[in-house]
């Protein structure tokens, strides 16, 4: 039997900062500027909490693998953070590129001369950081997955204010704009450069359809930028696949380990399953959330026009693995679509399911709901995580977790889950891995410190990790028993 992986995730922004004496801040990405802006926390956009009061992993890494370690684990998942390798732009670094009949980026050179003037702009101390991190969870025996873009983006790449501000006049657009395809290559191509030696797996991006869905479709989410833009939004689903593709050619120049692309795969159910029109509604919100990004990068099969019209691009096949973070589903209705631009959007949610549930209630199924009002739904872990084995690659749930200050759904919500990957491996599907969120808790995005994930609670004064002892104890249990 294949190796099978046991680990827990965190991304920098969210869990890095909080040293008392504010020598591990990062305040050169889009995030930091998001959630300390007044306007949003005004609006309740954000929470108003602060990243910098956050848990210190930067520092209290050690501890963090330790505990890891004593729970049997055997894989660490982890962010390198672009905007800490490189705080000021890499635009005068030039590469040449060529571009496909399609008008899109075929191929970026990248040539020793490219990596010895990015190394002139890097920040070393922040290289000899993730080297020290690295090097601490292989020689404490872990297998080590990176990811190369958590959703944070340098603040040159995208400042959020000035998009939502002026969005035709800002110069920092983020995945809107075509340039930013190749200054992610550079950081790619210079990561596995600098990290190759220490890192097993590679992920280019975390959830790229978050991304879009959240930042140009649903303004009053807290996520950046915040504006409704379809068009845009049409724009970073290209960018974001084309990115992918260079960046995994640029990684493969420098480094033997697989690469792949981790995805929030959410099965869609129809809210009356007897409607033509719901039944429609969840296959299109399948396509546009799910398929948009497996067809292009797994298969060539790309809908550049959003349009349910694909062509075939093989330059984009570019996919090793596949990375499924699931927490919920979501069960949906008909609507008329939304945008002209996206005719495929023609579906809404249902309250009380999914992701759409009561905070610390119960859905409409009579299913529990999380501290998030996130519905819990074993099953759909299942359905998921087998929708991404179709594509013939491995699979790893990458992320699966559930936030529960109390500590009274998360054991159950374990043991029910990996349930699920036990029959996953039995139907034959090609299954590789499952890694918790969290390990410790965290800063949850614009929720802040309010959400709490983690294994172990974080007291954000002291920074103790202090054991929610029944859900360590379960997941323990379930790593040394395995899945036979």
């Amino acid at each position: 039997m294949k190796t099978f992986y046991w680990g827990v995730v965190q991304s920098a922004f969210q869990f890095e900062m909080g040293d008392s004496l504010r020598r591990s801040i990062d305040a050169r990405t889009d995030w930091w500027a998001w959630v300390r802006d007044s306007f949003n926390i005004k609006n309740d956009l954000v929470s108003g909490d602060l990243p910098e009061e956050g848990i210190n992993n930067y520092e209290l890494y050690e501890i963090d693998h330790r505990l890891a370690k004593d729970l049997g684990l055997n894989a660490y998942q982890l962010t390198i953070e672009w905007s800490r390798l490189f705080p000021c732009p890499t635009k005068g670094v030039e590469v040449d590129f060529e571009r496909d009949s399609y008008g899109l980026i075929n191929r970026v050179k990248i040539t020793e001369e490219t990596l010895r003037k990015l190394d002139e702009l890097a920040n070393h101390r922040e290289v000899e950081h993730y080297r020290a991190v690295l090097k601490n969870l292989k020689k404490m025996g872990f297998s080590t997955f990176v990811t190369l873009n958590h959703q944070t983006l340098p603040i040159w790449v995208h400042d959020p204010l000035w998009t939502r501000e002026s969005f035709e006049k800002s110069r920092a657009r983020g995945w809107v704009d075509e340039e930013n395809i190749l200054e992610f290559v550079k950081f790619s191509a210079y990561a596995a450069w600098k990290f190759s030696d220490l890192v097993d797996y590679w992920a280019t991006f975390d959830e790229p359809m978050v991304t879009v869905e959240l930042g140009y479709l649903a303004p009053y989410v807290g996520w950046p930028p915040g504006i409704v833009n379809p068009q845009a939004a049409k724009r970073v689903i290209i960018n974001q696949m084309v990115a992918h593709a260079r960046a995994y050619d640029a990684i493969k120049e420098f480094s033997r380990a697989p690469v792949g692309i981790i995805l929030n795969i959410i099965p869609a159910y129809p809210f009356r399953p007897n409607d033509e029109r719901d039944v429609k509604a969840a296959e299109n919100y399948d396509y546009f959330h799910n398929r948009l990004f497996l067809n292009a990068l797994n298969d060539g099969r790309i809908d550049l026009d959003l349009n349910w019209s694909e062509t075939k691009i093989d330059h984009l096949a570019r996919n090793d693995w596949i990375g499924n973070n699931y927490y919920t589903r979501e069960v949906v209705k008909w609507t008329e679509p939304r945008f002209e631009e996206l005719p495929m959007v023609s579906f809404v949610g249902v309250e009380g399911y999914g992701y759409s549930g009561n905070p610390k209630s119960v859905s409409p199924d009579n299913n529990p709901t999380s501290d998030f009002g996130w519905e819990v739904y074993p099953r759909g872990l299942y359905d998921s995580t087998l929708e991404a084995a179709e594509y013939g690659r491995p699979v790893f749930i990458t992320e699966n977790g559930v936030a529960d200050s109390r500590d009274m759904l998360r054991p159950r919500y374990l043991t029910e889950h990996v349930e699920q990957v036990k029959r996953l491996l039995e139907s034959g599907a090609d299954v590789r891995g499952y890694f918790h969120w969290a390990l410790t808790d965290n800063y949850e995005w614009a929720m802040g410190f309010k959400i709490r994930f983690g294994l172990y609670e974080v007291d954000l004064i002291t920074k103790e990790r202090i054991p929610r002892r029944k859900s360590v104890e379960t997941y323990g249990r379930i790593v040394r028993e395995g899945l036979e």
